[in-house]
């Protein structure tokens, strides 16, 4: 390009930057009308969210965020939300998004309270949202692929063929995820190199982390990443190169309403807490400097991040779900609160096995060997079948009847019954299981419940079948989000 023709080249685009037009394949800085709330964000504050009773995070499926591996769920800021939750006394619900367009919307729309994972504090992020107090500073660094031979070659042969000086990003192109931190900042890179690096946004839809993946596999030639999660990637990825950074350290913190400060309060006044204990710095190692076994948990087909499948039982549990009609997803999730998949299980009570049948049970539906996987499911969910077409006669809603089934099983069905007859007496509906049945059901560890005339089963821990019936609907959830993801 001769001088001239350059000189209003570099005009022409100077104009288009000030009068918020890009080139194509690019964003403006300012904020997209998706990331800017329609409305005033919904007033939902601390004390409603205690009055409901539940936190709800806005999350997505990450190898050190959340996920589910053999059937629990895991990850730095699943536990962290863990535990602010019980330090509240609230449940944890989670909510898995897909772009981070849509946490912020579902933020402002009240579908949530809280965005719980990495996100990079920006200015023009902190129009929209309150950021928490930053958890940890990162940089953000350059994903690259090793050349084909470097197991071959020598440490400084390596290094001559990796882009290690920023200046040579000029006219590279670099994949990121649209709507990410990472384009602002390799905009600004291009202005502090002097020339331009070639931004490819891919669907917002997709995770940085499969980006990584497609650089590894020779599929995309570059792209940027927080450096924790970088490193943790290159564990499992050994032909990826994370060490070149392009930015200063950045802050990386959890976001809420602008309307949320009480919340906001809690949440920095918790995190300040937690922070002088060794159990932050002890859930920080566990993520993002155990890179051995963060790359285990990747790799694994039991992981929501690679793999498809929960347990090492699940081709037995979807053949005996068909005679049930219930998702399998659901049994597994009773599998994992029952036995932690352990088919060896046994417990105090005298229950065994993977579904942790008593063996009377287990004898009436054909188990002859309560160790044996997969006469254990048969049997389980032979049960299971038989207490769903007991609850069907008085209750028709399928997923309402399951709560009574999963109760059924675990307590047995005397004391749910008694449960239903409390209900009824004292106006409530026996046919619904939140706030009636359930409640009930709690009240009978209570001398003035256990001890009327209409209850003959007697006394019940009724907050143990509660939460069992919680804790798999919990985990179910849950699996319907990630598995397969």
């Amino acid at each position: 390009m001769v001088p001239s023709v350059r000189k209003y080249f570099f005009l022409f685009i100077s104009f288009l930057y000030l009068y918020g037009c890009t080139p194509s394949g690019q964003e403006s800085d300012k904020l997209s009308s998706r990331n800017k709330p329609a409305v005033t964000p919904i007033k939902f504050d601390l004390d409603k969210i205690k009055a409901r009773g539940s936190i709800i995070a806005i999350v997505d499926n990450s190898s050190t965020g959340y996920f589910i591996y053999k059937g629990q769920p895991m990850g730095y800021e699943y536990e962290l939300l863990k535990k602010y939750a019980n330090d509240q006394k609230l449940r944890l619900e989670t909510r898995l998004i897909t772009s981070i367009d849509q946490a912020f919307e579902m933020l402002n729309n009240g579908e949530g309270d809280i965005i719980a994972y990495s996100l990079t504090v920006t200015k023009e992020r902190k129009e929209i949202v309150d950021f928490t107090d930053y958890h940890f500073t990162t940089r953000q660094v350059l994903v690259q692929k090793k050349p084909d031979n470097w197991r071959d070659i020598t440490k400084d042969e390596t290094e001559d063929m990796l882009i290690r000086n920023q200046v040579n990003l000029i006219g590279k192109q670099i994949n990121v995820r649209k709507g990410s931190s990472y384009i602002d900042r390799l905009k600004n890179l291009s202005q502090e190199i002097g020339g331009d690096i070639i931004i490819v946004e891919e669907p917002d839809t997709v995770e940085t982390e499969g980006i990584i993946r497609e650089v590894a596999k020779g599929n995309v030639k570059y792209t940027v990443s927080d450096e924790m999660v970088a490193d943790v990637n290159a564990a499992y990825y050994p032909n990826i190169d994370v060490k070149t950074p392009i930015s200063f350290p950045q802050q990386i913190a959890w976001a809420v309403r602008k309307n949320s400060p009480k919340l906001l309060a809690s949440v920095n006044k918790w995190m300040k807490k937690i922070k002088q204990k060794p159990t932050f710095n002890v859930i920080y190692r566990k993520y993002y400097n155990s890179p051995r076994s963060s790359s285990m948990r990747a790799k694994s087909e039991f992981s929501s991040i690679s793999g498809d499948k929960i347990s090492p039982y699940d081709d037995l549990v979807k053949k005996a779900a068909e005679k049930l009609d219930w998702d399998w997803k659901l049994i597994v999730a009773q599998m994992y609160r029952e036995s932690r998949f352990d088919p060896k299980a046994k417990s105090w009570a005298g229950a065994y096995g993977l579904m942790q049948l008593i063996p009377e049970t287990g004898r009436r539906f054909g188990a002859k060997n309560m160790f044996n996987p997969e006469q254990n499911i048969n049997a389980a969910v032979a049960y299971l079948d038989y207490l769903d077409n007991l609850w069907a006669k008085t209750i028709d809603d399928k997923k309402m009847r399951q709560k009574f089934v999963l109760a059924s099983y675990n307590v047995g069905l005397g004391h749910v019954e008694d449960a239903r007859n409390l209900a009824e007496k004292y106006d409530h509906d026996p046919t619904l299981w939140e706030g009636n049945v359930a409640k009930f059901l709690r009240l009978k560890s209570t001398k003035e419940y256990f001890t009327d005339p209409i209850v003959t089963s007697g006394y019940c821990r009724g907050d143990e079948p509660v939460n069992y019936v919680r804790d798999i609907f919990d985990y179910y959830e849950q699996y319907n989000q990630l598995i397969g993801s």
